[in-house]
């Protein structure tokens, strides 16, 4: 370092430490920004995020402690405007934000952990046990982020090993069978380099049972570990390596019957348990350069996932069918960034991002022996019918009625054997490749117009390359015996091609911010665009095959479906969902209100979606979901959040709010009623999925106490939302409804003891309900919310 720097550094903390050492002293009630406080490294942004065109929420590692939130799932529920429900497994980890989600294929909001893209939705949901803290940022980050963060962007950071040291220790155990263990250290090996190694396990026995089988529907077992190697050879680089392992055993999908006019919901009963396992790595290297003029960020990214999930999918006793899948995937991301870092009139960042999936699904269905009745019924029934109308006509004469003649045709047939018909459909094999490449170049400018007017200006090119090459088949042995003629027929179908999509999609991004005060206090506006990526259902191959085995079901004799260009052509149609865009108007304000003593943040926001995707059931028999496009629909709605400390600290306590209004506009689907399909127009109904409000405040009060106990912590907190409606029509729904916890913590200093409860009200809920008519008549089936639930938490630092 030459002796200009050494002076200037000098003189920088001559100035800086004073200053720092009066603010401690005189302001003790000060409410600092987390942001600040927890020292985190942005390689795109410019600004805090409190001082950006945005609107967001900051938590810390405590504050999620003292809310007693083990996952993002459980977060979402102290989140405005967010939510993550329990769907029942790992599995399935939707999110939504804004009234943007879905619960299959491409996600509408993206997870970043500690500067890298998750791949998979099937990894969202892991368990945290190294977060020093959690951003949600809402309304779409495409510019900076891409793709699939339409709804918004959760950036999660976990402990560096060179700003945090020491062994944290953590074991908790609590009712319906909890475990859980921690253990993770962080050392620095010497002044320029930091390793961190943790570990945990996790279980517990579950809430509910399954009826049919006497079994835990939903119990589970997990664990892993992760290690992390940070080396600074001088004060311009930082570069990170990381990898985590996580393993997961569970019972899933535990959905009761329900009767939703007395809105009561059933225990799981089902013949088939369900059952989820997963394996998922997660590595990444980092390398952050920090020059003169500008900082060069690289994060290259690599995850492997590996899991098997089994669902009864009639969600009953009978032995309709049940899914196996069976995933494979391997993703590679690569992203580089270049960011200046003086404080001019231009502040840029500029980069670009490639990604590569390689997905293998395999996933055969298979059917029952009450399926079997179930289509041996329905065919012997229209071979039955068709046989009454054509012998009637034989007998029709003067003086003979219709009605007369069909009855002489039914006895005649019954004198004659009858018809019998037995239908054996066995099982229908999948095999799915999906891969997909993304390439995406951005940059984004801010300009300082004034020293309180601030322009910033985003421009994202994202191109991504989908295909599929899929092998499924079917099979559809049918005995008859009509009328004493016997005959056995085996009707077979196999589906094998391929087929590819490309689309480009330009992310514009505006935003103003001015700066009412000194103190940091501004008001924003911004205009952004959104982008969801298409793709292909795979979902709907199972639907495909049953409606052409069953068109073929009168053939005399063995036949092959044929399929010609033409074929797959319409199979490739039905099977494709189309990108889903949207832009958002939004203007906020960020507010630092009585000396700092509480922080304001205000959104009011405006989103328009084109080619809307929405996860419905497939086609004709609902063997599924599929992903379709719902036309045109509309969100508007606000946030707000308070948050402050007051009695010297003592006291610190968050309120925020989210309300939603997500409609469709243009959505007109086809339904089956009667044996026929039908025109449904949703027009000005409200999107499924989507609470209208949510709700959320917590208050911990810190009591100090001389001697070996430190300090004892009260907190209590509340999470509420609804109404939630679960399906297009509008027809069944979950009221409003609030969850209350508490907790006691007392302070030893170097450990900590927490007692906590959860829905200390024991509030019944339905997380998610959906409708099935897989067994031939309308079923509704619901997942019911985790009731009361007490623990005991010890954690230990040294």
């Amino acid at each position: 370092m030459n002796k200009k720097k050494m002076m200037a550094t000098a003189l920088a903390l001559a100035v800086a430490i004073p200053s720092l050492a009066d603010e401690a002293i005189d302001d003790t009630s000060k409410v600092r920004e987390i942001d600040e406080v927890i020292v985190i490294s942005q390689p795109k942004e410019q600004f805090l995020l409190r001082h950006q065109p945005l609107s967001s929420n900051i938590y810390a590692a405590e504050q999620m402690m003292n809310l007693g939130v083990r996952d993002l799932r459980e977060l979402s529920s102290f989140v405005p405007n967010f939510t993550m429900p329990n769907y029942g497994s790992r599995y399935t980890s939707s999110m939504y934000i804004r009234g943007i989600g879905s619960r299959v294929n491409s996600p509408a909001v993206g997870i970043y952990v500690d500067g890298a893209p998750l791949m998979s939705k099937s990894a969202f949901n892991f368990h945290h046990f190294d977060v020093a803290r959690v951003d949600v940022l809402r309304g779409p980050q495409g510019t900076l982020y891409g793709m699939n963060t339409e709804g918004g962007l959760i950036r999660i950071y976990t402990k560096d090993p060179m700003n945090y040291q020491g062994t944290d220790v953590r074991l908790g155990i609590g009712s319906h069978g909890y475990q859980l263990f921690e253990a993770s250290t962080y050392q620095k090996l010497n002044s320029k380099s930091g390793l961190m190694l943790g570990g945990f396990y996790s279980g517990q026995h579950g809430f509910f049972r399954n009826d049919f089988s006497g079994r835990r529907a939903d119990k589970y077992k997990e664990g892993g570990g992760k290690v992390r190697l940070v080396w600074r050879p001088d004060t311009q680089w930082n570069i990170s390596l990381s990898g985590n392992y996580e393993y997961i055993d569970q019972n899933g999908f535990p959905y009761g019957q329900m009767d939703w006019e007395h809105n009561t919901t059933a225990n799981p009963s089902t013949n088939d348990q369900a059952k989820y396992r997963r394996n998922l790595v997660n590595s990444a290297l980092s390398v952050n350069f920090k020059g003169n003029r500008f900082d060069f960020n690289s994060i290259t990214s690599y995850q492997y996932l590996k899991d098997f999930m089994r669902m009864d999918i009639d969600y009953m006793p009978a032995d309709f069918m049940r899914l196996e899948e069976k995933q494979l995937q391997n993703a590679f991301t690569q992203e580089l960034v270049m960011k200046s870092n003086r404080n001019h009139f231009w502040q840029w960042t500029l980069g670009g991002f490639f990604s590569a999936q390689w997905l293998k699904t395999d996933a055969p269905i298979y059917f029952g022996s009450d399926m079997d009745k179930f289509m041996s019924g329905n065919i012997r029934n229209a071979m039955y019918n068709a046989m009454v109308r054509s012998m009637s006509a034989r007998f029709m004469r003067p003086g003979v009625t219709v009605e007369q003649a069909q009855q002489q045709a039914r006895d005649l047939i019954e004198r004659m054997g009858g018809v019998k018909v037995d239908v054996k459909l066995g099982t229908v094999p999948g095999l799915f490749r999906t891969p997909t490449y993304n390439l995406a170049l951005f940059h984004e400018s801010s300009l300082n117009l004034t020293d309180r007017l601030k322009v910033t200006l985003g421009l994202r090119y994202d191109y991504s390359h989908l295909s599929i090459d899929y092998l499924t088949s079917a099979k559809m042995t049918s005995m008859a015996n009509v009328m004493g003629r016997q005959a056995t027929v085996n009707i077979m179908s196999t589906l094998q091609n391929k087929a590819h999509n490309d689309f480009n999609q330009l992310l514009p991004k505006l935003g103003v911010s001015y700066d009412i005060d000194r103190m940091g206090s501004n008001v924003y506006a911004v205009v952004s665009k959104g982008y969801r990526a298409g793709g292909y259902n795979i979902q709907m191959f199972s639907d495909i095959l049953s409606t052409e085995l069953q068109k073929n079901s009168s053939q005399r004799g063995d036949y092959t479906v044929e399929h010609d260009a033409k074929a797959y052509k319409d199979i490739e149609n039905t099977i494709a969902y189309n990108p889903e865009t949207s832009w958002n108007y939004e203007v906020g304000a960020h507010l630092n209100l009585f000396d700092h003593k509480i922080q304001f943040d205000l959104a009011a926001f405006y989103m328009q979606m084109r080619n809307q995707q929405i996860s419905v059931m497939a086609g004709n028999y609902g063997f599924g979901r599929m992903m379709t496009n719902a036309g045109k629909s509309s969100s508007c709605g606000i946030e707000a959040g308070l948050r402050g400390q007051a009695f010297n600290n003592r006291l610190s306590w968050t309120v925020n709010y989210g309300f939603t209004r997500a409609v469709f506009k243009e959505y007109i689907d086809s339904v089956s009623a009667n044996g026929s399909m039908k025109a449904v127009d949703y027009k000005n109904k409200k999107v499924p999925f989507i609470p209208a409000h949510t709700l959320s405040a917590s208050a911990d009060y810190h009591i100090p106490v001389n001697g070996t106990l430190k300090a004892i912590v009260l907190g209590a907190n509340v999470s509420a939302q609804g109404k939630i409606y679960w399906n297009e029509a509008n027809t069944y729904s979950q009221a409003f409804y609030a969850l209350a916890g508490a907790h006691a913590m007392a302070d030893f200093g170097r450990f900590t003891i927490d007692l906590w409860g959860r829905n200390l009200t024991n509030t019944k809920y339905n997380t998610f309900a959906m409708s099935s008519a897989a067994t031939g008549k309308t079923y509704y089936f619901g997942q019911l919310g985790n009731p009361f639930q007490c623990g005991i938490d010890l954690r230990v630092h040294f």
